[in-house]
């Protein structure tokens, strides 16, 4: 086995230059920056459903009114939803709400892109959990690391981008 196979590389995620090390002084996204960020999120969601699942189910002819969990609207609409979070999260590290809030989601425990199985638990099985009981989004607010359920079973965290830039650069005058 070869000497170089056991060391960590250099950056967390792809597009960005933040090291491994500089993970654990990173500023972890408090409950209220992850609102605002899950708010947008849904604002791009439901946008999506309302300027193409709508017009194609409407041109189709499908009902647009049922209210049963398996009718045709709310399987596309749970597909937009759960699909905007998974595809976004793997390929991006971030959704478009993070993207604006500069947060990003970062695993815990091993260097480099998040893992397929790390992103389908977190931003469909146990997101499914959390969208059904939405009071346990509050746990974030509690934990050391600013983890959701989510978070915490996917064995992630959730960070500011831009932690290591000085809000207010020193200046030194000539």
């Amino acid at each position: 086995m070869n000497s170089n196979e056991n060391q960590m590389p250099e950056t967390v995620n792809p597009g960005t230059e933040q090291k491994r090390e500089e993970l654990f002084g990173a500023r972890y996204a408090g409950f209220w920056m992850r609102f605002w960020a899950y708010l947008l999120d849904l604002l791009v969601v439901v946008s999506v459903k309302w300027l193409v699942i709508h017009p194609i189910f409407r041109f189709s002819g499908l009902s647009l009114t049922e209210d049963k969990i398996y009718a045709p609207i709310t399987v596309a609409s749970a597909v937009v939803f759960y699909g905007y979070f998974v595809l976004m999260t793997k390929f991006f590290g971030q959704t478009l709400g993070k993207m604006v809030f500069g947060l990003r989601v970062v695993p815990v425990n091993h260097p480099g892109p998040l893992k397929w199985s790390t992103v389908l638990f977190r931003e469909w099985i146990v997101r499914y959990v959390c969208v059904t009981i939405s009071a346990i989004y509050i746990i974030v607010a509690f934990t050391p690391k600013k983890q959701g359920v989510h978070d915490l079973f996917a064995d992630t965290v959730v960070i500011h981008e831009r932690s290591q830039e000085p809000v207010y650069p020193y200046y030194e005058p000539a």
